[in-house]
């Protein structure tokens, strides 16, 4: 199931249960995690894009080492909300996973990578410690929006 209602993503997880996010991008996949009770996220690894069955097996094995239960994926929308040509390899990239088993929430990422940029420059990151970093800080950050949309959902 592929949604980007949130209700409906936590319709099918009553219980709750660690959630992996995703930003991908054309050459990383930044990940992040968060605990059970959908309380924090934490940025995770960062894949680096290969082809799609390396990608998706790293993706299992991280998956499956955490015990995840869902999936939120970055939807990088137009700043007006309309689909880009990025958009629908995202969503493409979604239907790729599907056949995981796991519910996947689309989540509208528009101000994901900005902010995460802007709260690496306030703590002085370097250029090269950004690079590294804001791939999977921005999964923490795509995830964390999500977690607190279900909380109080």
């Amino acid at each position: 199931m592929i949604t980007t209602v949130p209700s409906d993503f936590r319709a099918v997880l009553p219980e709750g249960g660690r959630l992996i996010g995703l930003d991908v991008g054309t050459k990383t996949i930044g990940t992040a995690l968060c605990d059970a009770g959908w309380s924090f996220a934490s940025p995770a690894q960062l894949i680096r894009r290969s082809k799609f069955t390396k990608d998706k097996a790293a993706l299992v094995e991280l998956i499956t080492a955490q015990q995840v239960r869902g999936m939120v994926i970055g939807l990088p929308l137009n700043l007006d909300g309309t689909d880009s040509p990025r958009t629908q390899s995202t969503r493409a990239f979604a239907r790729n996973l599907e056949d995981l088993g796991f519910p996947i929430l689309m989540w509208d990422e528009r101000w994901s990578t900005v902010a995460v940029e802007r709260a690496l420059i306030e703590q002085d990151a370097s250029r090269a410690k950004r690079a590294e970093l804001i791939d999977k800080m921005a999964a923490a950050y795509i995830l964390q929006g999500a977690i607190d949309g279900l909380v109080n959902t």
